[in-house]
């Protein structure tokens, strides 16, 4: 994972600036980076070391091999010569099962070329989270901006690119602007946009074959899931649970792009699981459950499978009593007629955002057919992939109540090992959250959470973990069909929230029920790297990093699996024990997921590295080639990272409104990389607080001390924006947003 309005606290000043932050940094640092890292707007640079990776040489668009129509029983199969889904395989386990490149060996890892993608998607509010996908010596990758690029195997050659020209003004965009990858099919390439559009591509030219108006982003929905594509048609889900919507996975014939059918992830009065909303009202169709990820597909079983985001609104259960299914589930649907089979919620009734954004996996292990989720709860969810049914035990326990909130009396907890702790937050910080705790906020009585699903009372700020960026997020986890154990990438996070009712305006508009919170840094949280069995549910090894763990992990035959750094380092682990055997520096965070397979022969590892917004992370637009024949070293270490934050997150000296800079100018800067955080006119977006509601954002020397200088979990501009950019965005924010209330 991954949003909202009218909501909380960063920092005092921390708070102000985030806005700013992702505004400023983003006019200067998208030009710096531009600059710094390579290209102009026309050529690529491409960094090749040697002459060629193999000797299949894909150099035109003539030569790029079409892809057939894969059937579910084609793409089952484990990935070879090709990595034909973002997943690898339609079951998502992200297994190579290629060894070639061992632990003997894997230190000699090194790269063969390095291209940059033209300067797309690296400004502060983008993502990286784009697994390349690969067919007959050909890279297909998208970019935070849905642009989407085909690059030769052979030679880091960028053979076409599909240019998305998405309005830059979307202001309904969770989590950073991203793109999870795109899928192939039928000599199409499918992924959806920002905007709301499925697109299918030309696989040989790059032009649009087609494109189908999904969703609304004006209505709060967007697409940021990879599709699948299996027998002719796509499957792709949407997301906008944060602006009062509920959201549906469809399936698209490939060729025409018409809708087939549509399975709606809130259920409706008078369908199965309608009474867990409250009778007579329509919550139901603000309800949310957004679907973050790529389904998965057991073609004997001629089931579907994907997980479900949190309840709407986020923090706040009050006005919608019930479990309110099918949100914070994962769910199997008949693959040709999206008829539900099953379902198994994770969370009743969800009041901490807990989405469950991880694609599931299905697997074999331990004479069982299982499918697991990893969720930000802290846990591994391991099921029955035909019945549903927990394969080591999820028994329901009580847990604490709270009548204001509307709590359900139970919730299933896996009697395997978590993979992130629970219970009390540690001291340090517990007073961490308070001392953030600014304005209003502290002067309200706290809680601390001393066991999972502690609610949080109305006008108190709940102390708890894991916080909106903690546990698994967006990011993948892998399953080893070898060792059978499956790789956790994960993050520790606890934050300080007030809940309480959001008013329904329509959708389109924040509507989380998050009036305040504190400690929600990202810099502050910490990570964990954990091997988990999947004949037992037992932890067999764990990493941990003083720093969240924010990348997919990808496994291997070789006995390896890896991870990226939010450093920038693309790191190689031993499967079996953890210990950790390379290392390499890829120039920006390496905040995507790897991808293995063999050309001629020879194996090589795929790598986008581009940078994270809700990790704030260093940005970048480098596709790298590794193989043991590489000669490429490391690229140097880059700088500190921008970002933006996870919707839903609101932050509160003499006032100073300022009038030094030109606001028309900041109003520019603004639109262009503030939006998707702070919203339009301000008030809340993505995970950015409603500046109207924070008096410092009135203060112009606060915003210019903030932006310039950094702090309370927020990074330093100085270096990366002009004091130009930060005088102008400062005074429009102080003149323009903060005095213009309405």
């Amino acid at each position: 994972m991954a949003r909202r309005r009218g909501a909380g606290v960063y920092t005092a000043e921390a708070v102000v600036m985030t806005l700013i932050v992702a505004l400023i940094f983003v006019g200067g640092f998208v030009g710096w980076i531009i600059g710094k890292y390579a290209t102009n707007s026309v050529a690529v640079k491409t960094v090749t070391v040697n002459a060629a990776a193999g000797t299949t040489n894909v150099q035109s668009t003539s030569d790029i091999a079409q892809a057939p129509n894969f059937t579910a029983a084609d793409l089952v199969k484990l990935p070879t010569d090709n990595w034909p889904t973002v997943g690898g395989n339609i079951m998502n386990e992200r297994y190579s099962p290629l060894d070639q490149i061992d632990t003997s060996n894997v230190s000699k890892l090194k790269g063969i070329w390095r291209t940059h993608l033209d300067g797309s998607g690296v400004a502060a509010k983008y993502s990286a989270e784009s697994q390349p996908v690969v067919y007959k010596g050909v890279i297909y990758i998208a970019t935070g901006n849905d642009d989407v690029f085909a690059v030769g195997v052979a030679s880091g050659k960028i053979l076409w690119n599909y240019s998305s020209h998405i309005d830059q003004k979307i202001s309904t965009v969770c989590c950073g602007w991203l793109n999870r990858g795109v899928a192939i099919g039928d000599g199409r390439v499918y992924f959806g946009q920002l905007d709301g559009n499925v697109v299918a591509l030309d696989q040989k030219t790059g032009k649009v074959d087609w494109k189908t108006h999904l969703v609304k982003w004006q209505l709060g929905q967007t697409i940021t899931a990879a599709p699948i594509y299996v027998d002719g048609k796509i499957y792709i889900g949407v997301v906008g649970a944060e602006y009062a919507t509920r959201s549906f996975l469809a399936a698209i014939d490939a060729a025409t792009g018409k809708e087939v059918w549509r399975w709606y992830t809130t259920a409706a009065p008078g369908e199965p699981g309608g009474n867990t909303w409250p009778a007579g009202s329509k919550q139901y169709l603000r309800g949310g459950a957004t679907i973050w990820q790529a389904p998965a597909v057991d073609p004997k079983l001629g089931l579907i499978y994907f997980s479900t985001g949190n309840a709407g609104s986020d923090w706040f259960g009050g006005d919608r009593p019930g479990k309110n299914l099918y949100a914070a589930s994962m769910v199997a649907l008949d693959l040709r007629t999206g008829k539900l089979k099953w379902y198994f919620q994770q969370v009743h009734h969800d009041i901490w955002d807990f989405d469950s954004a991880s694609p599931v996996v299905l697997f074999d292990a331990g004479g069982h057919q299982g499918i697991a989720q990893a969720s930000k709860t802290g846990w591994l969810y391991m099921l029955d992939r035909k019945t549903g049914r927990p394969l080591y035990g999820i028994p329901e326990k009580p847990v604490p109540q709270n009548a204001a909130q509307k709590t359900w009396p139970t919730q299933p907890i896996p009697n395997n090992a978590a993979f992130t702790p629970h219970g009390t937050p540690p001291a340090k910080d517990i007073a961490r959250v308070k001392k953030e705790a600014v304005g209003a906020l502290a002067k309200i009585p706290v809680v601390i959470a001393h066991s999972a699903f502690t609610p949080g009372p109305p006008k108190k700020l709940l102390i708890y973990g894991n916080g909106p960026q903690g546990g698994v997020n967006w990011q993948p986890i892998s399953f080893n069909e070898k060792t059978h154990m499956f790789y956790v990438c994960s993050s520790v996070s606890w934050v300080g929230f007030e809940s309480g009712p959001t008013k329904f305006v329509r959708p389109g508009l924040t509507y989380n029920g998050a009036l305040g919170a504190a400690g929600v840094a990202w810099p502050e949280a910490s990570g964990t790297f954990t091997a988990i069995d999947a004949t037992s549910g037992k932890v067999v090894w764990q990493k941990r990093f003083p720093e969240p763990c924010y990348s997919g992990t990808a496994t291997t035959a070789g006995n390896l699996v890896f991870v990226g750094r939010n450093s920038g380092q693309l790191q190689a682990y031993n499967a079996t024990n953890g210990k950790q055997v390379w290392s390499f520096q890829t120039g920006a965070g390496a905040n995507d997921t790897a991808t293995i397979f063999q050309q001629d022969g020879q194996e090589y590892v795929a790598f986008y590295s581009g940078g994270n917004s809700l990790g704030a992370t260093p940005h970048g637009d480098s596709l790298w080639l590794f193989g043991l024949d590489g000669k490429l070293g490391p690229a140097p270490t880059p700088g500190p990272g921008q970002g933006t934050q996870h919707a839903g997150e609101k932050t509160q000296k003499k006032e100073n409104t300022g009038t030094a800079g030109d606001a028309n100018a900041g109003k520019t800067v603004f639109a262009s990389n503030c939006v998707s955080c702070h919203g339009a006119t301000g008030h809340g977006g993505n995970g950015g607080p409603d500046l109207t509601q924070i008096p410092s954002a009135k203060n112009m020397n606060t915003v210019l001390g903030q932006v310039t200088n950094g702090g309370g979990g927020m990074p330093a501009f100085k270096g990366q924006l002009t004091p130009k950019q930060i005088t102008d965005v400062a005074t429009y924010v102080t003149q323009k947003i903060t005095k213009n209330n309405k």
